[in-house]
């Protein structure tokens, strides 16, 4: 109890006193998971409402286990995955963007695809199926028949982007094997903790999860409200 309490008293201070490495960190911490986010988003969203829509696409049998597959992916492969594309051996490794923040956002941006795909294909395949039949019929072209069909599925769609970035911010194996943990240039809350953790420093490594733990609770609750907001409307 002891050691907690001084966890919680320790994240407070660092707080505020706007410790200058903290800030660092969970200003990169935002940084990389959010944008992450918004390119899984943008190729997810779309990809999903594709496969969703496309009941008769050839290869579907084999396309949807894949997707669902990726949903369960293992971070670590993933980072492992990332890390080999990325080396100087690698496809990619000319970018130099192995231990760089571009990096972490790439491996980030694999493990959360999946799961907006799959959560996004999902919701559209809830929607009345004759509704797209309906707005074809009237002479709505499939963009406008995905954009309805994606109004409809809001609610779903706010879940998938909820789960995605409840898997990336608490993410540790990917980022740290791809971002290599560098102080001031790649380190994160969470192999921060990790860090503090191996050095034996619990308590702080306690009032970094806490901190965690609080931008989490955050952005998920504002995205709640958000879904709680499109389901009554």
């Amino acid at each position: 109890m002891g050691t907690l309490g001084k966890a919680f008293a320790d994240a407070f201070g660092l707080l505020w006193n706007l410790d200058p490495s903290l800030v660092e960190t969970v200003a990169l911490t935002l940084q990389v998971t959010l944008a992450a986010l918004v390119i899984a988003l943008l190729i997810g969203v779309p990809l999903g409402a594709g496969v969703g829509l496309a009941r008769r696409l050839p290869g579907r049998w084999l396309l949807v286990p894949l997707i669902y597959t990726g949903m369960g992916l293992p971070p670590v492969v993933v980072g492992l995955f990332t890390y080999l594309i990325l080396s100087n051996q690698g496809p990619l490794g000319g970018l130099g963007w192995l231990f760089t923040p571009v990096g972490m956002i790439v491996a980030q941006t694999i493990i959360a695809l999946p799961l907006v795909v799959g959560l996004t294909m999902a919701a559209v395949q809830g929607i009345d199926p004759s509704l797209p039949v309906q707005m074809l019929s009237l002479g709505a072209t499939r963009r406008q028949v995905a954009g309805v069909t994606l109004l409809e599925a809001r609610v779903g769609v706010t879940a998938a982007v909820v789960a995605a970035y409840g898997a990336i911010i608490s993410e540790v194996g990917a980022v740290m094997l791809v971002g290599g943990n560098i102080e001031g240039e790649t380190r994160v809350l969470t192999t921060a903790i990790v860090l503090e953790t191996r050095r034996g420093n619990f308590a702080l490594a306690l009032a970094l999860g806490i901190i965690l733990l609080g931008i989490a609770f955050l952005t998920n609750f504002a995205f709640h409200r958000l879904q709680v907001r499109q389901g009554v409307r």
